[in-house]
């Protein structure tokens, strides 16, 4: 499928979640309390990040998630239409509260984070089905694992262009359909060990190490793709998002471009975000960027290992 055919370069079916994010000198050990420094509130989700994320680079997207009949769901709706998102299959749910995550990010960077789907919950097959035009008309889409698998599955089944699924948070034991049903699975485990269960092109990323892929048209190679240095790190909440946002935006915008060119270009984006507070706000617009319009020029950025 090619993105000049397509009315959305990128199709994200997937979570939204409002942070409820306190900084703190250091992360808490099991039983301690600590004074924190600041607290905010940011709009999250790894569906929704990743939508932005793409977004604000340039493309053309559309999200199908689930808010709650909340005053949470109604903030939340109204920012992601203001960042150019089309929200027509983000879905209301009555009696369901919108998916929450608190987060802890101390000053270096890391953090903690636990999440409350809610409404996230309800997001299933059924909302493939009834959404079908919406999957032929799109040129990549990006799954997460933050929504119930059948659903996902139903979705990664009913498209039939590029796909990618973000595995995280991290799963074990997930279904072997799952796994072979995505053109690209981005992980954090081994890449040859993915790729004998099923999946096949794999990308591990690897924070401040860059990110390694495999593709299984390439004799077992792997290649590794270089960090971009930053020079301080503030919060690294959203930096994974930030990522295959932009790599789903890349992936669409440069069809014929090699993987690694996107991947490197991605990594520049995920870098960008590490620098700056909160979630979506930290992720970058095309202006932002110093990257080529070219992406063959990013070559020098990987080789195999």
């Amino acid at each position: 499928m090619s993105s000049g055919g397509a009315d959305y370069d990128v199709l994200v079916f997937g979570s939204c979640i409002v942070d409820f994010i306190s900084y703190v000198p250091r992360l808490p050990k099991v039983g301690e309390t600590l004074h924190g420094t600041q607290f905010a509130t940011g709009n999250g989700g790894k569906g929704a990040n990743q939508c932005v994320a793409a977004t604000r680079l340039g493309s053309r997207t559309a999200i199908i998630g689930k808010l709650g009949d909340d005053p949470w769901g109604t903030a939340y709706y109204t920012a992601l239409a203001a960042e150019g998102v089309n929200v027509e299959h983000v879905d209301r749910v009555p009696d369901e509260s919108t998916g929450i995550a608190q987060i802890n990010v101390a000053n270096n960077g890391d953090n903690q984070i636990v999440i409350v789907t809610g409404a996230n919950k309800r997001l299933g097959p059924s909302d493939v089905v009834r959404r079908q035009d919406l999957f032929d008309r799109a040129h990549v889409l990006v799954c997460q694992l933050e929504t119930p698998v059948e659903g996902t599955i139903a979705a990664l089944h009913a498209f039939k262009g590029v796909s990618i699924l973000n595995a995280a948070p991290a799963e074990s034991n997930l279904p072997h359909s799952l796994l072979s049903l995505a053109t690209i699975f981005c992980a954090k485990a081994a890449t040859h060990k993915l790729q004998d269960m099923g999946c096949k092109t794999v990308i591990v990323t690897l924070g401040e190490k860059g990110a390694v892929f495999a593709q299984p048209d390439n004799d077992n190679r792997v290649y590794h793709v270089k960090p971009m240095k930053v020079n301080k790190v503030v919060d690294t909440t959203g930096a994974g998002d930030a990522f295959i946002g932009a790599l789903a935006h890349y992936l669409a915008k440069h069809p014929d471009a090699e993987l690694g060119n996107c991947i490197a270009a991605a990594n520049r984006v995920a870098a960008w975000s590490v620098q700056k507070p909160g979630t979506q706000s930290s992720f970058p617009r095309a202006g932002d960027l110093e990257l080529p319009a070219d992406l063959a020029t990013l070559q020098n950025q990987w080789e195999c290992v």
